[in-house]
């Protein structure tokens, strides 16, 4: 696990908030990752869907949902192992989510991984 200093960790949890917060409202200046998860958000929203089929979009917790669609982007986009993606979701989720967050976020993107067998080997 990366250590809450760490630039990357900080990275990702400014971006949680900033996606966050644009679940309600378009925010001015996002971060240039914050702008490309936008960018690809029904897409990534889809593969979340079809992970989490018992919770409609608009019925996840608006946290999770960030901090699904941070690391979904990172999964999809990223060299980073899946491993560490996974785990520092689920660490986000720990931070500002709720008791429950963090084993749901661990599911759901464990269930993304394992479906993903192009990326997988």
């Amino acid at each position: 696990m990366q250590t809450p200093t760490d630039p990357r960790h900080l990275r990702r949890r400014e971006a949680v908030k900033a996606l966050f917060a644009e679940t309600f409202t378009v925010q001015p200046n996002p971060s240039e990752l914050v702008q490309k998860i936008i960018t690809q958000k029904a897409k990534i929203d889809k593969l979340i869907q079809d992970a989490a089929t018992q919770w409609p979009i608009d019925k996840l917790n608006k946290i999770d949902l960030a901090v699904l669609r941070l690391a979904v982007y990172e999964l999809e986009n990223d060299d980073t192992p899946p491993k560490v993606i996974i785990d520092e979701a689920v660490e986000l989720a720990k931070e500002f989510g709720s008791e429950s967050s963090s084993s749901f976020i661990n599911g759901v993107l464990g269930t993304i991984y394992k479906d993903e067998p192009e990326k997988n080997g």
